[in-house]
């Protein structure tokens, strides 16, 4: 039986014309090792985008999810520890609605740790020759929400998989347009990465079997 993992990016927000997580997905393999990849774009949209994460877990049963999102100013790709039930959006989402303080599940727990191997991916991605390291901040935007929603949604629907999500940095093009000196990473290079931590996490299953 193939072993499904459920790959995840975004669609442009807060007024870029690209996500490196969108783009940066249509290079990945539809294979990996023993995982096959199943690619899904999210909306960056509040509700919506664990809605149709939720559907698309809800079909597929993947045995492990990787979100990925775009973070700018972050030099290196980040695999991140923890989502917090919390969201307080510095900027509108991709249908104007900008919540602050509110919880993603009143129901959840406070956070919830990815239960990814993200030192493992970080130490894969630097194998690949590309900078990474573990965050503990995936912010309080739609990255986060679809981190903790993941999280959620496993833990109550697919308790045997795993999740969690990774940051990677601006492209070139689109440090060029920012005001001030930004990191940025070429696209084939954030999807080197992500290929990279896709094979620790493929790892780590055949160690779970």
């Amino acid at each position: 039986m193939t072993v499904k993992l459920l790959l995840t990016g975004f669609e442009p927000f807060g007024g870029e014309t690209v996500n490196p997580a969108q783009d940066a997905l249509a290079l990945v393999p539809d294979r990996i090792g023993t995982l096959g990849i199943v690619k899904l774009i999210l909306p960056v949209v509040f509700g919506k985008s664990i809605a149709e994460l939720r559907a698309a877990l809800r079909e597929h049963r993947p045995d492990a999810v990787l979100c990925i999102g775009q973070a700018g100013g972050r030099m290196e790709v980040t695999p991140e520890r923890v989502a917090l039930n919390l969201i307080d959006a510095r900027i509108p989402d991709n249908e104007n609605n900008q919540p602050a303080d509110e919880p993603i599940f009143a129901d959840g727990p406070a956070a919830y740790f990815a239960t990814l191997p993200v030192k493992d991916m970080a130490a894969a991605i630097r194998i690949a020759g590309l900078p990474a390291r573990v965050s503990n901040t995936a912010g309080l935007f739609v990255c986060n929400h679809v981190m903790y929603g993941a999280l959620y949604h496993l833990a109550h629907e697919l308790p045997g998989a795993i999740g969690g999500f990774m940051h990677v940095p601006y492209t070139p093009e689109q440090a060029a347009r920012q005001a001030t000196a930004q990191p940025s990473m070429a696209t084939a290079d954030i999807a080197r990465a992500i290929v990279a931590a896709i094979g620790a996490i493929e790892q780590h299953l055949a160690v779970r079997r």
